[in-house]
């Protein structure tokens, strides 16, 4: 692997908190360009989905609810829906197949479906649900769609993680809670953390082919992700945002997904963490800060340890 690695600070990019991704694309033309968009369907998905089509991307939308998905991109054009769930690993891999044996190449792969604070549950390989689904689901994804990237040439991935990772970093040794007592905020934190340090090792592995990788902090935007959380929690977690700034509108939240799928302000560059449209800053592990990234969150012994770890939970490695 090179070692070449981009600095984790601000360029700047120009851009900032209230940009959307329309304002992103501006006039640029996706037209020959084929993305895959998990969750696209949805909240900051389906606007990422939105603004991709109306560039001229092809965007695939695997999705868990097929109906619901096909209902909510009703009217788009060049947008198919095809289903995945991220939490089977046969749902992974027929999808995976299916999409492979079109001989497309993939451009744009953003990882954006996720579950947050959801109550303790096991996915279908007996991991808990939060890394099963945000961490393990799109690391399987990822490589098993690496044919297609590499065909694509110069491709990207944008994995979408949160400033929730400051709450926790990742428990190699009790990743399932099952010696210690499960926190559905701990858990998603490190499911967060989780899609940071796959873009750090990603990016690593696959710049020298062409294909560079991204985390991304969307921003705070009230969406279904809130779903498993009670009407107390949701109103709660809102008024904890509002308290540290401004929400964001939906389209808001998708434009730091779309810049890292196709700014040209990022060409030569990668594995790094973004928010408000631009690479964010590194801050100290007990930063009150709301924005930045964690140490834990960067380091590259910590993304090499758990990509290891990842290839034999799944039991899917990455073959250049």
């Amino acid at each position: 692997m090179t070692s070449s690695k981009t600095i984790q600070a601000r360029l700047p990019s120009g851009y900032g908190p209230q940009t959307t991704a329309r304002e992103v694309l501006r006039s640029r033309r996706l037209d020959d360009v084929t993305a895959v968009v998990t969750g696209g369907y949805a909240g900051v998905g389906l606007e990422t989905t939105r603004a991709l089509v109306e560039a001229g991307a092809t965007v695939v939308v695997p999705a868990r609810t097929p109906d619901k998905a096909r209902a909510a991109i009703a009217g788009l054009p060049r947008v198919a829906v095809e289903p995945l769930d991220l939490a089977v690993p046969a749902s992974v891999a027929e999808f995976s197949a299916r999409f492979l044996g079109t001989d497309r190449a993939l451009h744009i792969l953003i990882n954006n479906a996720g579950i947050m604070a959801a109550p303790f549950a096991r996915d279908a390989r007996g991991f808990e649900s939060q890394l099963g689904t945000n961490h393990l689901g799109h690391f399987e994804l990822t490589l098993r769609l690496w044919p297609a990237l590499l065909r694509a040439g110069n491709a990207r991935v944008v994995a979408l993680s949160s400033r929730g990772h400051a709450r926790a970093s990742v428990d190699l040794e009790d990743p399932n809670f099952d010696r210690r007592p499960y926190d559905k905020w701990m858990a998603y934190g490190q499911s967060k953390t989780a899609n940071v340090l796959f873009a750090v090792a990603l990016d690593a592995r696959g710049q020298d082919h062409g294909v560079r990788a991204f985390a991304v902090h969307p921003g705070a935007v009230a969406t279904d992700l809130m779903r498993s959380m009670s009407e107390d929690e949701q109103r709660a977690a809102i008024a904890r945002a509002r308290e540290i700034g401004p929400m964001k509108t939906t389209e808001q939240g998708a434009a730091t997904s779309v810049w890292c799928a196709t700014s040209e302000q990022l060409a030569g560059k990668g594995g790094v963490y973004c928010e408000d449209v631009d690479i964010a800053q590194p801050v100290l592990a007990d930063s009150p800060s709301a924005t930045g990234v964690r140490p834990w969150a960067i380091d590259p012994d910590l993304a090499e340890r758990l990509w290891t770890k990842s290839e034999v939970w799944t039991g899917v490695r990455f073959a250049a």
